[in-house]
C-alpha cells in the first residue's frame, strides 16, 4: 500500500510538472499567474506527500520497499534512520525534487499579477522537474517492490506496485560512514538546497534570453534567490569538511576528492557570477558573461550530481553505480547544447553594453575577481576529469593528486586575496594611485605588521607567511572603511556605524563574507602549511611528546551498542612537561554488523591555537599505535566558513532601491573625502 501511495504521488507531481510547463508558455506573453496556480500547488503537495510516505516506509521498516531494506535496518539510530530518505540514491532524488518543488512554490509566490518573465521562468523550472520525476518513475523508484532476497539484500525488485513482495526479515542498514557522525544528517541537505537552488537563476536567464530581455529585470528578481543558494552551498560545503575532519581519521578536512570538487566548481561560478552581477546593475556592464556564469553554474550542479550518481568515479562520497547516470549525462548535454545555443542567437540582444572606462576601478577588479575564480575553476575540473577522460580513450588509470591542485590554487588564492582587498575599496570608474593607497596604506601597514609577527613567531614558509598578510590586509581594509564611513555620520561613532551597516545591509554583507574568507585562507594555510604529524606506539601509562604536547596513553574501552561495536583507549594530552592535563581523549574504531571493516573515529581537542587530533593507527590494547596531528588555528577555518554564511545571509537584508543605483556607502564617501573623486 505504500508503495502504490508513493508511485502514485510522484506521477501526480510529474502530470503537475507537465502542466507548468504548459501552462507556463502558453501565459508566457500575458504573464497570468493565477494560470499556474493550480499546477504548482498540485506539484508542492504531491512532493510533499511523496517524501513522507518514503518516511513513513524508512521509520516503520517496511521491508518489503526494496529502497527501505537496503538501506535502514531495525537497529539505525533514529537520526540517521531518518535521514536514510535521503541517504542513498533514490531517496536522495526524491530530496532533489522536494526541495525544487520548494523553490518552485516560493518562485510562483514572488511573481506579479501579469509577470511574463516570471511565468516564463516557471515553466522551465516545469521541464526541470519533469526530467527529475520522470528519473524517479523509472531508472531511480524509490518504491519499488523487493521481489528477491539474497542473504538479507534485496536483490530483485519491480516499479510494479501489485506485484507479489518479499520482505527480509531485517534491513542491511547504511553505509557505516553515513551513521557515524550526526553531520551526516545535516552536510547533505544543505548541498542539495545549494545545488537545486540554482535552478531558480537559471530559469529566469534562459526566459529572459528567449524574451530578448537585455535589461537587468533578470537579475534583480533572482539576486535573493542566487545568495540563498550560494549561502547553503558554501555551508553544506563548510559541513562536510567538518564532517571529513571529525569521523574519518585521516587528519584532514579537504582531499581534492572528485565529489569534492563537483560540489567546489559551482560554489566557484556562483561567486564570480554574485559579483560581476553587481557591475551589470551598477553600471550595466558584463550582461553576456553574466548569462555565461549563471548557465556554467547550473550546469556545475548537474554535471557535480552526475559525478556522484553514475559510478564513473571511486569516491567516499559517491552512490554505487546505476542506470541514473547515463540519464543525467543526457540532461547535462541538453542544459549545456540548449542553454549556449540560445545564447548565441540572442547574443545580439544582449551584449551591448558601456565600455569599461580603467582597470584600476571597482568594476576592473571584479573583473579580475572573474577571471581568477574561472581560472581556478577551469583548473579544479580539468584536474578532476583528466584521470576519467584517460581512462576512457586508452584504459590507463592516471592520478591528479593533492599537490596538482595545491600548486594551483595556492598562487590563486593569494592573487585573489590582493584583489579583494584592492577591489573593496576601489571607486567605480576610476581608482586613482593617489586615492586607493590613501584607502589602503592602513591596511597594508596591518597586514605586514601580522606578517612580520608570524616571522617572528618561527614561521618560515614563506606561503603562510603571505597569506597571513593578505589575509590580515583583506580584514583591515574592511575595518578601516567601515570605520572612515562611520566616523563622519553625524549620529558620532557608535550610533553611525550601526546605522551605516543597517541601511546597506548588502553591501556590507558582503564584506563580512569578504572577511569569513581571508580567516579561512589564513587558516588553510596555517593548517597545510605548519601542521605536525606522528605516530607513537604506547603502552598503559606510558608518553611521548609531540610539538609540546604530552601524549599520554590511560588505557582502553569497550562497549556495544545497538548498531556498533566501540573499541577505543583514553588518551590524556598534556603539557610540554607532563605535568598538566589539558583534557582527556577518546579516539575509536566503530564496527557494525554489515560491515566487517573497522571505522576509525578520531577525537579532538581544540585549544587557544592548536588542535590536537589523535586516532588510532594501529597496535592492539596492550601496545596501541596512534596518529597525533597539531592542526595550527585549525578552528579559525570553521569560524571563517560561518562568518562567510553569515555574510550571504547579511546581505539577504538589503534594502530595495528604486532606478538604476545600487547604494554604495564606500563611493558616496569618496566624492565626500576625495576632491578628485567628486565626479565618478
Amino acid at each position: 500500500m505504500i508503495a502504490l501511495a508513493g508511485y502514485a504521488a510522484i506521477f501526480v507531481a510529474l502530470g503537475a510538472a507537465v502542466s507548468i510547463v504548459v501552462q507556463g508558455i502558453r501565459n508566457s506573453e500575458s504573464g497570468n499567474k493565477e494560470a499556474l496556480r493550480r499546477p504548482v500547488l498540485i506539484f508542492a503537495v504531491a512532493t510533499a506527500a511523496a517524501f513522507v510516505i518514503l518516511e513513513i516506509a524508512v521509520l516503520t521498516h517496511d521491508f518489503s520497499i526494496a529502497y527501505v531494506a537496503n538501506n535502514t535496518s531495525t537497529t539505525t539510530p533514529f537520526i540517521f534512520l531518518f535521514a536514510a530518505a535521503w541517504a542513498a540514491l533514490e531517496g536522495s532524488i526524491v530530496l532533489w525534487g522536494l526541495l525544487l518543488a520548494v523553490f518552485t512554490y516560493l518562485a510562483w509566490r514572488s511573481l506579479s499579477p501579469q509577470d511574463g518573465l516570471g511565468v516564463l521562468a516557471l515553466a522551465v523550472m516545469g521541464a526541470v522537474s519533469v526530467f527529475w520525476f520522470g528519473l524517479m518513475a523509472t531508472a531511480a523508484n524509490p518504491f519499488a517492490v523487493c521481489t528477491e532476497v539474497t542473504n538479507g539484500f534485496c536483490s530483485a525488485s519491480t516499479w510494479w506496485p501489485f506485484a507479489a513482495s518479499v520482505a527480509p526479515l531485517d534491513g542491511i542498514g547504511p553505509n557505516a560512514l553515513l551513521q557515524n557522525h550526526i553531520l551526516m544528517a545535516v552536510h547533505p541537505p544543505m548541498l542539495y538546497v545549494g545545488f537545486v537552488g540554482f535552478t531558480v537563476p537559471f530559469s529566469f536567464a534562459i526566459a529572459a534570453l528567449w524574451r530578448r530581455d537585455s535589461g537587468r529585470a533578470w537579475l534583480d528578481r533572482t539576486h535573493r534567490w542566487s545568495l540563498v543558494s550560494w549561502a547553503f552551498l558554501a555551508l553544506g560545503i563548510l559541513l562536510g569538511g567538518w564532517w571529513s575532519y571529525e569521523v574519518l581519521g585521516w587528519g584532514g578536512y579537504w582531499a581534492w576528492d572528485p565529489v569534492e570538487n563537483a560540489a567546489l566548481l559551482p560554489l566557484l561560478t556562483a561567486t564570480a557570477f554574485i559579483h560581476s552581477a553587481i557591475v551589470q546593475r551598477k553600471r550595466g556592464m558584463l550582461q553576456s558573461w553574466n548569462f555565461i556564469l549563471v548557465i556554467t553554474t547550473f550546469a556545475l550542479t548537474i554535471f557535480g550530481t552526475f559525478l556522484t550518481r553514475s559510478g564513473v568515479i571511486a569516491s567516499v562520497h559517491a552512490f554505487s553505480q546505476s542506470m541514473v547516470g547515463p540519464w543525467l549525462l543526457i540532461l547535462l548535454a541538453v542544459i549545456v547544447i540548449g542553454s549556449l545555443t540560445l545564447f548565441a542567437f540572442r547574443a545580439r540582444d544582449i551584449a551591448q553594453a558601456p565600455r569599461l572606462d580603467s582597470l584600476s576601478s571597482r568594476e576592473g577588479y571584479i573583473l579580475g575577481n572573474n577571471l581568477i575564480l574561472t581560472v581556478f575553476a577551469f583548473t579544479v575540473f580539468f584536474g578532476t576529469m583528466f584521470p576519467v577522460i584517460v581512462q576512457a580513450m586508452s584504459g590507463d588509470e592516471v592520478a591528479v593528486g593533492r599537490p596538482f591542485f595545491d600548486r594551483a590554487a595556492i598562487p590563486l588564492a593569494l592573487l585573489l586575496l590582493l584583489v579583494l582587498g584592492i577591489g573593496l575599496v576601489a571607486p567605480w570608474r576610476v581608482a586613482s594611485a593617489t586615492v586607493l593607497w590613501k584607502r589602503l596604506r592602513a591596511a597594508v601597514a596591518t597586514g605586514l605588521v601580522g606578517g612580520a609577527i608570524a616571522v617572528g613567531l618561527g614561521v618560515d614558509s614563506v606561503s603562510v607567511v603571505l597569506t597571513i598578510v593578505l589575509g590580515i590586509f583583506v580584514i583591515a581594509a574592511v575595518a578601516v572603511r567601515f570605520f572612515e564611513v562611520s566616523h563622519k555620520r553625524p549620529e558620532g561613532l557608535m550610533r553611525g556605524s550601526a546605522k551605516v551597516f543597517r541601511n546597506d545591509l548588502g553591501y556590507w554583507g558582503g564584506q563580512v563574507a569578504h572577511i569569513g574568507f581571508a580567516l579561512v585562507a589564513i587558516s588553510l594555510a596555517t593548517t597545510n602549511g605548519l601542521a605536525i604529524h606522528d605516530t607513537v606506539a604506547l603502552s598503559p601509562g606510558e608518553t611521548a611528546v609531540v610539538d609540546g604536547y604530552c601524549i599520554q596513553y590511560i588505557d582502553s574501552f569497550a562497549r556495544t551498542e545497538p548498531h556498533r561495536l566501540v573499541q577505543g583507549v583514553s588518551v590524556a594530552v598534556m603539557d610540554e612537561s607532563c605535568s598538566t592535563t589539558k583534557t582527556v581523549l577518546h579516539p575509536r574504531l566503530n564496527t557494525y554488523e554489515r560491515s566487517p571493516q573497522p571505522i576509525g573515529t578520531p577525537d579532538v581537542w581544540t585549544g587557544l591555537v592548536d588542535d590536537v587530533y589523535i586516532a588510532i593507527a594501529g597496535g592492539s590494547a596492550e601496545r596501541i599505535e596512534l596518529n597525533v596531528f597539531i592542526f595550527p588555528l585549525q578552528w579559525l577555518l570553521w569560524v571563517g566558513g560561518f562568518v562567510v554564511v553569515a555574510g550571504g545571509a547579511i546581505a539577504l537584508g538589503r534594502r530595495r532601491t528604486g532606478g538604476s543605483r545600487e547604494p554604495d556607502h564606500a563611493q558616496d564617501d569618496a566624492r565626500l573625502a576625495d576632491p578628485e573623486m567628486r565626479h565618478v
